[in-house]
């Protein structure tokens, strides 16, 4: 019946570390709720080479394996004291006394003979599953009493099997028989477990390989017809990726057993793949679950698994090289791979890959690396005849080589899902040496330098795991507009995530001499505390490697500064991949070649740089300047009043009070710069001007066009307290300007021009009343567009150009836009 049906349970040695381990081992066997329970137990953790280094010193007449078996027992007994009381404890030492002077007397016998058999290893290494049943036992004993707890079964008296050169194969018939005599069929309780150790045909002890406990569990779940196999270790299940490896990593709910197969040989070691064989012939459940953890759910390995996920892992193995036959004299000639197989065969030499091109022309394997000059010697001598014809023309090895494995079953007619992968490797820069899938479609492989596997481990990973709209972000200049663009993000980034799966995850945040790092990301909520208390010395090296990490998609660097220096290096940012978004006008209005130098490293590194706040603050004014040079539209001329500063100025000055008086009025209310003069001067609409004609594919610079400075020539070179108590000597110039334009009727506006020419300047302009520029708030700023649609009503933009929240806004824009442009595929 279903209920009395048995179910196994496997622990691992490091979910038997110790005395606390085995008591959280106890405390899971206790809780379960079915009749028969079986449970497997490997060594304690290290246990197995602790007693194969006995024989190794052994087989070296080294009899210092004495003392180092001493320490064994005392750990074991140490282990044994925290556990169980007087009289189980007495039966348990004196038990395992016996054993010692067994495996003393076999290491006697390897130290005379100086030879350690493989019978012998296996007699002396099986010793620890043996201690950790018993002592198991006696612990359930103890706890629950014998009714339910105290049975330990010597799995050498039930499990035989047949070595060969393919490892060991169970003889069914047999085990089947000697378990239904060693165990009442009646049996309810705990049944502890030897792992790991079997019996041969002719009842010499063997053992099942390392990690054989896996195996051991998997047997006796057949032997049982068990409903359910559970594998605890000290992981909660398998993994999406190796977490040591891929920070992203998670816990895959479930897999078919066809996946856990795959991902198993291609090193996912959780699970070994022997486990899988009686599982899938029985159709066993097994279960991957965490000791530390026993609440959590972990991995359910099943038959069929009805899922969406296309990808179920990305796994890699290292170690590997690429042998590569190539020749000419190949193409069409059958038994080719024959004879190169054969001769692997007879050298024993296990091909890992295989990969041919359809002319024929070359055959690629990948071997592990220790075999590879044994592989290239073999086939060397195998086709020495058509090597030395030059019908081949050479026999290679390529060292240090991985392969990257993705693995799904939904994979299987999914189009589309290979040039993802081999495009998530080309994006992050990797070059794939080899490919292989099988016709199954559940597995394709790509052979890389093992340099560079870790990094294709994340790349592939966050390909297909994390959204790609995920955005690893790093903020220069946390001030005014940096610090309001935090506050911002961590607002809305809730909303972002769960309504497009847009997910934002700031970094790293720099000041000009500290810096905060953050390895998921930084909690906008006390970045600033946390800076101050953990920030470290300003490394922007580092920042960009921490930003561009491997197992994120996207890295997009946003310079809130006003930095020269900084500018300086969004060449290399790009040419990188890592986008850049900015409000800092400085690496846009600057050297020509280096804004040339930025649009190619753009290019070279697919990346994007984003500066739409250079000119308008939040306003779209570059945009609407490249949707209208994009849709072909002629640009006759672009004017503007681009500073939020000079345009207050202007509409505030009527020339009833003095200029001066504006200008402090201004500072102190901080619609300024802390010195007026970097407004007063121009060059900032300069800047802006040269940023939108170089939109229109102007070649032009700084200095080639006239740029009105309204800071005296004697004022410029004073501190700022001297400046502000001079400049009343000047109101009267500024007074005569006002009034003209007021005789004229027009209005006082700071203007920036350019039209299809190439004609720029900037400086103090009448403008009629009924012009657009006249008409505007007190801190807008305005562009003008005349073009061959926008002629006899020319298009204008309008509104706030600055501000720290309008700034950020912007910025935050752009990063909203950049995200788009990532996310096109979703």
């Amino acid at each position: 019946m279903a209920q009395n049906r048995w179910k196994i349970h496997k622990f691992g040695g490091s979910s038997l570390a110790d005395a606390d381990c085995f008591r959280r081992v106890a405390a899971i066997l206790t809780d379960q709720t079915e009749a028969r329970i079986g449970a497997v137990v490997s060594a304690m953790a290290g246990m197995t080479d602790e007693l194969l280094r006995l024989a190794v010193l052994a087989e070296q007449d080294d009899h210092s394996f004495t003392a180092e078996l001493h320490c064994i027992g005392e750990r074991y007994a140490n282990t044994a004291r925290e556990l169980v009381k007087s009289e189980a404890l007495v039966g348990l030492l004196d038990l395992w006394g016996q054993d010692a002077a067994d495996i003393e007397d076999i290491l006697q016998s390897i130290a005379l003979a100086k030879s350690a058999p493989q019978r012998s290893r296996d007699v002396v290494a099986g010793y620890g599953e043996i201690w950790s049943a018993r002592l198991l036992a006696a612990l359930l004993e103890q706890e629950i009493g014998s009714d339910r707890g105290g049975t330990w079964i010597d799995a050498r008296q039930i499990v035989t099997v047949r070595q060969s050169g393919l490892g060991p194969s169970i003889l069914w018939h047999e085990s089947r028989e000697n378990f239904a005599r060693i165990v009442d069929r009646d049996f309810n309780g705990i049944a502890v477990i030897t792992g790991f150790i079997a019996s041969d045909e002719e009842g010499l002890q063997t053992t099942l390989g390392r990690n054989g406990s896996d195996h051991s569990a998997a047997i006796f779940a057949a032997l049982t017809h068990a409903s359910e196999l559970s594998i605890w270790s000290d992981v909660d299940g398998i993994m999406s990726a190796d977490p040591n490896k891929v920070p992203e990593a998670r816990v895959i709910e479930q897999l078919s057993y066809s996946e856990a197969m795959e991902l198993a040989y291609f090193g996912a070691q959780v699970i070994h793949p022997q486990t899988l064989g009686p599982a899938v012939e029985h159709d066993i459940p097994i279960v991957i679950r965490n000791s530390f953890d026993p609440d959590h759910p972990g991995t359910r390995i099943v038959a069929e698994v009805d899922s969406d996920e296309q990808i179920k892992g990305i796994t890699a193995i290292g170690g590997m090289a690429l042998v590569n036959l190539e020749g000419s004299g190949m193409i069409g000639v059958p038994g080719t791979a024959d004879r190169l197989f054969a001769a692997l065969k007879h050298a024993g030499v296990s091909v890992t890959l295989i990969s041919q091109a359809s002319s024929e022309q070359s055959i690629c394997i990948a071997v592990p690396q220790e075999l590879a000059e044994r592989a290239r010697a073999v086939i060397s001598d195998a086709f020495a005849d058509e090597l030395a014809s030059g019908q081949i023309q050479n026999v290679d090895v390529t060292d240090a080589q991985s392969i990257v494995a993705v693995v799904g079953d939904s994979m299987a007619g999914s189009p589309g899902l290979a040039a993802k992968f081999f495009g998530t490797l080309g994006r992050a820069g990797i070059n794939v040496r080899a490919i292989a899938q099988g016709s199954s479609e559940r597995n394709i492989s790509a052979v890389v330098d093992s340099d560079d596997a870790v990094r294709a481990l994340r790349a592939v990973h966050s390909g297909f795991y994390l959204s790609s709209k995920t955005i690893s972000i790093g903020l220069i200049g946390p001030g005014s507009v940096g610090g309001t663009l935090l506050q911002q993000i961590h607002r809305q980034s809730d909303r972002l995530i769960n309504d497009f799966n847009l997910d934002l995850r700031v970094r790293a945040i720099a000041r000009s001499r500290k810096m905060l790092l953050g390895e998921r990301r930084i909690a906008l909520a006390t970045w600033d505390e946390n800076m101050h208390e953990s920030g470290e010395d300003l490394d922007l090296d580092r920042l960009q490697h921490h930003v561009h990490a491997d197992h994120l998609p996207h890295a997009v660097i946003i310079d809130c500064t006003a930095s020269e220096s900084v500018a300086r290096r969004y060449a290399g940012w790009l040419e990188k991949g890592i986008h850049v978004i900015t409000p800092n006008k400085k690496g846009l209005s600057g050297d020509y070649a280096y804004y040339e130098l930025m649009q190619e490293c753009a290019k070279q590194g697919s990346s994007h740089c984003f500066y739409e706040t250079t000119v308008g603050a939040a306003l779209p004014v570059i945009s609407t300047l490249r949707d209208l040079v994009d849709t072909g539209d002629q640009i006759h001329s672009v004017e503007g009043i681009l500073s939020g500063t000079l345009s207050y100025l202007f509409n505030v000055y009527d020339g009833t009070r003095p200029f001066s008086e504006i200008v402090r009025e201004a500072r102190k209310s901080g619609y300024t710069e802390p010195d007026p003069r970097d407004d007063l001067s121009g060059m900032d609409v300069a800047r802006k001007l040269t940023i939108l004609a170089r939109e229109l594919g102007q070649k032009i610079k700084i200095g080639d066009f006239p740029v009105q400075n309204l800071v005296p020539d004697e004022l410029r070179s004073l501190s700022i307290d001297d400046f502000l108590d001079g400049l009343p000597r000047y109101d009267d110039q500024m007074r005569q300007l006002y009034s003209e334009a007021e005789s004229q009727g027009r209005k006082l506006r700071y203007i920036a021009k350019l039209n299809a020419n190439g004609d720029a300047s900037v400086g103090l302009d009448m403008v009629e009343p009924d012009h657009a520029f006249c008409n505007i708030n007190l801190t807008d700023n305005i562009v003008r567009f005349v073009t061959d649609r926008y002629s006899a009503n020319p298009l204008v933009v309008q509104g706030p150009g600055a501000g720290p929240a309008v700034t950020a806004g912007g910025v935050f824009a752009d990063l909203l836009r950049l995200s788009n442009y990532l996310g096109g595929g979703d």
